[in-house]
């Protein structure tokens, strides 16, 4: 059984940081960092394939870097600079190609807050 776990979550003021860990129980060609606000749908944040291509969302390219730990298994999301809109429950999301079709993976979530 697939299992992701998110930690690093938190309230911060604005301006301020906050690391996501996301340890996985298995190797993913495909994880990412989806949120979600209040009132508002599930969007990307940030994704990183195998070859290390990543992808970001417009709104937080220069503030925010994904990587990860093949190693470990292990997906990150560092956050600097953050603005009360970044506020959202993150997911972590790994992907895998099976059979005929992408199977979707999800963490439980972790709430982040930014606020003065």
């Amino acid at each position: 059984q697939v299992q992701l776990v998110e930690s690093g979550g938190g309230s911060v003021q604005p301006g301020g940081s906050l690391r996501l860990s996301c340890a996985a129980s298995a190797s993913f060609p495909v994880m990412g960092w989806y949120r979600q606000a209040p009132g508002k749908q599930r969007e990307l944040v940030a994704s990183v394939a195998n070859s290390d291509t990543t992808n970001y969302a417009d709104s937080v390219k220069g503030r925010f870097t994904i990587s990860r730990d093949t190693a470990k298994n292990t997906l990150y999301l560092q956050m600097n600079s953050l603005k009360s809109e970044d506020t959202g429950v993150y997911s972590c999301n790994a992907r895998r190609f099976q059979n005929v079709r992408w199977l979707d993976y999800w963490g439980q979530g972790t709430q982040v807050t930014v606020s003065s």
